[in-house]
């Protein structure tokens, strides 16, 4: 796996002429320094209207961690797609894989030691600010700015100067919600800590299928713990970690849709994968092996709406 942002596009292209059968490349958008937002689409024909997954990596520009998962995922699926009865039977869906959301920021953070913790893109602050940078992942249109991010510019968690007011947002807002009635998961990867996050992060609002959601997350959690013995905690943000708004992941819920040392990095990369995996079969069997009631399919669709947040420590 590879960490520069160079050698991620690099790996990217590899990845889609060595299975040009099964992945394209698909360029979304554009970050503000005007570098190319990319995504994989692993499936077998292209079709756009088969049901979905979608996974983006690397939101938060520090999060190594993140696109590193993203890589290992993607490699997985595509060792196990022709071998693997469990994936053999999702060949009639498709992944959205987004190694690297906020390209500019992860750029600079493998700058030098100083840029090293660096959170959010690259964009200029307002007029009268010195600052650089919005937080991503609190610049979504949900629940924007109600809590748990800031109007000063200098802040980590800088939600910008209105919802969807950064390119990278915007690339995501357009490519899935004109899509929003394929997708069946939305996965966004952090490296904070064991747990499995699910809408929403203002503590105001519930999911109206919280308890499905819980269901699949302590489900997830339980197949997690088989790889290496880690606990993994499931539940919304407000109740295990902080309140936040204007996330990725909280957004796809309204739409309908449903830093690590070294030698930590496979382990972590597995037990994401095995946990994930449980929540994309979930999906998988009850769209296509039996829930034939609308409501269920409804219920399903926002239920696996889910943040997964991988990894131990920041770096």
């Amino acid at each position: 796996m590879w960490n520069d942002a160079l050698q991620i596009t690099n790996w990217m292209v590899q990845i889609a002429e060595n299975h040009s059968d099964v992945v394209t490349i698909v360029n979304y958008g554009q970050t503000y320094e005007k570098r190319t937002i990319s995504l994989l689409k692993i499936g077998l024909n292209t079709d756009w209207k088969k049901k979905a997954v979608w996974m983006d990596c690397g939101i938060h520009a520090r999060e190594w961690i993140s696109p590193a998962f993203c890589q290992y995922f993607v490699r997985q699926i595509l060792q196990t797609y022709k071998t693997d009865p469990k994936i053999e039977e999702m060949k009639n869906m498709d992944f959205y894989v987004t190694p690297v959301l906020n390209v500019d920021g992860y750029i600079y953070s493998w700058k030098d030691n100083t840029t090293r913790l660096r959170r959010k893109n690259r964009s200029p602050g307002p007029s009268d600010c010195d600052c650089y940078g919005t937080d991503l992942n609190h610049n979504f249109d949900a629940y924007w700015s109600t809590i748990g991010a800031s109007f000063n510019c200098c802040s980590r968690t800088f939600c910008g100067s209105s919802a969807l007011s950064e390119p990278e947002a915007q690339a995501v807002t357009y490519f899935v919600g004109t899509r929003k009635d394929h997708f069946l998961c939305f996965f966004t990867i952090h490296s904070y800590s064991q747990l499995l996050l699910i809408p929403y992060g203002n503590p105001n609002f519930t999911a109206p299928n919280y308890d499905e959601l819980m269901k699949v997350g302590l489900a997830a959690a339980n197949e997690i713990k088989k790889v290496h013995g880690m606990n993994y905690t499931v539940g919304t943000s407000p109740d295990i970690l902080y309140a936040n708004s204007g996330t990725s992941s909280d957004w796809a819920g309204l739409q309908g849709i449903p830093f690590l040392p070294e030698d930590q990095i496979q382990p972590t990369c597995e037990e994401a994968y095995r946990g994930a995996l449980h929540v994309i079969t979930s999906a998988h069997d009850n769209t296509f092996n039996g829930a034939v009631d609308a409501t269920f399919t409804t219920l399903w669709t926002l239920l696996l709406a889910v943040g997964v947040t991988t990894s131990t420590t920041l770096l």
